[in-house]
């Protein structure tokens, strides 16, 4: 009986601390991150959870992604999250609807830097997901419009994937029928996209 009872304090001790050492990772996203048109568990944030479990990492998943988010909506919710959440490291992929909108560039990086600074006053580490979008509004607009990431992490100091969809864009048989979404066989190498980037920073 008594070997019980020091069995059951123990464990729940073992618990509490995991429990205390846990972190958090939030992701800030749109439709792309918030699994539009497919089941939750299909998308790359549920997936990143997954591996981060099998390969012990001691993190959480938070996922804040809206479809149809702005960079500027973005910035109306994130002081809120970050205070309720309270992340170690952020993953930011915000920018493609402004794009697709045809938003002014100015704003869509100033949006992105104010993004990333009230990420960084948090103490948390940040990784920015880069984005491309079709050519609608002229090669120069969507040639500076990409290049708006790059300068974000450049000047901010922080992490960047340059295309998330990298290798999913391009090919039918990962993307939904309206072209602009990943389908649930994309996602998968969505994750293997972010994550050489991700990793190091766990």
């Amino acid at each position: 009986m008594k070997f019980c009872i020091r069995f059951s304090i123990a464990f729940f001790l073992t618990v509490l601390c995991t429990l205390a050492n846990a972190k958090s990772i939030l992701v800030m996203g749109d439709s792309l991150s918030a699994g539009y048109g497919i089941q939750t568990e299909e998308g790359w944030v549920a997936l990143l959870q997954q591996k981060i479990a099998n390969a012990d990492y001691q993190y959480d998943v938070i996922n804040e992604s809206i479809s149809g988010e702005t960079t500027d909506g973005g910035l109306r919710r994130f002081p809120s999250i970050l205070q309720r959440t309270q992340p170690d490291i952020i993953i930011l992929e915000l920018g493609a609807n402004d794009g697709l909108r045809g938003f002014p560039l100015p704003v869509i990086k100033n949006n992105l830097n104010e993004l990333v600074k009230m990420s960084l006053k948090t103490g948390a580490r940040v990784l920015l997901l880069g984005i491309h979008i079709p050519p609608n509004y002229g090669v120069l607009y969507t040639s500076k419009f990409h290049a708006l990431f790059g300068e974000a992490a450049s000047e901010n100091n922080i992490s960047l994937v340059p295309f998330f969809l990298d290798g999913i864009a391009t090919n039918n048989d990962y993307m939904q029928a309206d072209g602009l979404h990943p389908n649930a066989k994309g996602q998968p190498i969505i994750l293997e996209n972010v994550w050489p980037l991700l990793e190091p920073m766990l």
